[in-house]
């Protein structure tokens, strides 16, 4: 994902986020593992809110089997950011989200990175296709 700018323009949804105190480390910055959470609570805002998944008692339940993330600039707490929201890839059972960090204004990505998710049923842990509704969500976001 380091071979080229990620820009605005390039995603599909964005969710915003107000970065913590606690989020910073002890370099002045948010720490790096910190952008996991945001990219896991941009995606799941949008399963709930716009492809209906029922995170408490739904049949069904995305695991996360693979991620990583490119740094490019710094953000800190008091920053508002945004999580740009795309999907590269979608499978029967799983997808590939792509994800971007940008401050609030700007146009050049700040972190891009990505998940895999893999829809199981809740009871069996065992892969299922993707629901109508999610899949019509998800379908919304893909590249190309």
């Amino acid at each position: 994902m380091t071979d080229r700018q990620h820009l605005r323009s390039d995603y599909a949804n964005f969710q915003p986020i107000t970065t913590r105190w606690h989020d910073n480390d002890v370099y002045g910055h948010v720490n790096n593992v910190t952008y996991y959470s945001f990219f896991d609570s941009a995606v799941n805002t949008y399963l709930i809110e716009v492809g209906g998944l029922d995170i408490h008692s739904g049949p069904v339940v995305g695991f996360v089997v693979s991620s990583s993330c490119d740094y490019f600039a710094s953000i800190a707490f008091p920053d508002r950011i945004e999580i740009g929201l795309r999907v590269g890839k979608l499978g029967n059972s799983s997808v590939q989200y792509e994800l971007a960090v940008f401050k609030a204004g700007e146009d050049e990505a700040c972190a891009a990175g990505r998940f895999v998710h893999v829809f199981v049923d809740r009871e069996s842990n065992r892969p299922v296709s993707i629901p109508d509704g999610l899949r019509q969500a998800l379908s919304d976001l893909l590249v190309g």
